[in-house]
């Protein structure tokens, strides 16, 4: 556990110093993800060496939201005068995030389905599977 850690931490600093000394408009913990999905790639017993340190982070990820929470309770006159604006601004960008997913989802799979794969539409919708197989 302690090595999954250490790399953990340690793809995190390398993504931090890579970005700190391109100047690179990208935060540091994307970076060091990346270096971690490479790291998967290219050691194919790094996934098995992380999954407890993964399940353990996973296990506790609601705790995340207590920061959020307290911030929240700590800021509830101003959402008291802007709670409208905001909650119009929380549904209106949910749906948007969702309408972008669905169409980003169907874009990929209409790009990944080729001829011959279940769910491809074919060219002449009234021959049959046997139409193809004139020898």
């Amino acid at each position: 556990m302690l090595n999954a850690i250490l790399i953990l931490l340690g793809c995190q600093l390398a993504g931090e110093a890579t970005a700190r000394s391109l100047g690179l408009p990208l935060p540091g913990p994307v970076l060091g993800l990346v270096l971690l999905l490479a790291g998967f790639a290219l050691f194919p017993a790094l996934p098995a060496l992380m999954r407890p340190l993964a399940s353990g982070l996973l296990a506790h990820l609601s705790l995340l939201f207590v920061p959020a929470g307290v911030g929240v309770i700590g800021h509830l006159d101003r959402l008291g005068g802007q709670g409208a604006v905001l909650l119009a601004a929380l549904v209106v960008s949910t749906g948007l995030a969702i309408a972008a997913g669905a169409l980003a989802f169907v874009a990929v799979s209409r790009l990944t389905e080729g001829p011959g794969s279940p769910g491809a539409p074919d060219d002449d919708p009234a021959s049959g599977p046997a139409s193809g197989a004139a020898s």
